[in-house]
């Protein structure tokens, strides 16, 4: 499939949800302010973008290449990020709320989430080493057989994490919330 090319573009306040974004390859984009709500991005490729004050809330990202991807202040509930196109996969989240989004037996390593809320998010076999996870309230999302190795959770909070069903080694925690490594051991911890 042949995609136009459309380089360094800004698009701003831009509803997508009435008309569908041109399926086409972006290359050094940015949108601002824009709303693709439940909007079909599959097919489409986005290199070296820039995603500001957006919607993407249950967007269709079948097939969707995602290269050196930069979301900031994006809201980003109910996205499967495990149905993009894996290859050349990376991006960076900034004050983003990614509640009920997946990134299931995905290969993230050294994807980086500052200051995220992140509630129930589905991190189910991914390969998440050297991942920081900066000032990110992880409420309910799920790790089960997932490799953490070195990834960055020392001022991440309100996450259970069972160090008997991943892989941890050399993770760093702080003294504050090493109670999200323990809670699955059903004790009870005092100051």
């Amino acid at each position: 499939m042949n995609l136009q090319l459309i380089e360094e573009q800004h698009y701003k306040t831009q509803n997508y949800t009435i008309n569908s974004l041109h399926k086409a390859e972006y290359t050094n984009c940015t949108f601002t302010n824009c709303n693709f709500e439940n909007s079909d991005l599959s097919n489409t490729v986005f290199s070296e973008c820039d995603f500001v004050d957006c919607n993407f809330s249950n967007a269709n990202v079948m097939h969707t290449t995602l290269d050196n991807i930069t979301f900031t202040g994006c809201k980003i509930l109910g996205v499967l990020f495990q149905n993009c196109n894996t290859f050349l996969l990376s991006f960076k989240f900034i004050n983003c709320t990614l509640n009920l989004s997946s990134f299931y037996q995905l290969k993230i390593n050294r994807t980086s989430f500052l200051n995220c809320i992140m509630h129930q998010v589905d991190f189910n076999e991914t390969e998440a080493k050297y991942v920081t996870f900066k000032d990110c309230d992880l409420f309910q999302s799920i790790f089960d057989r997932t490799n953490l190795e070195h990834s960055n959770f020392t001022s991440a909070y309100s996450f259970n994490i069972n160090p008997n069903l991943n892989q941890i080694k050399q993770a760093s925690f702080s003294k504050e919330n090493l109670s999200g490594l323990l809670e699955s051991f059903n004790i009870k911890i005092t100051d």
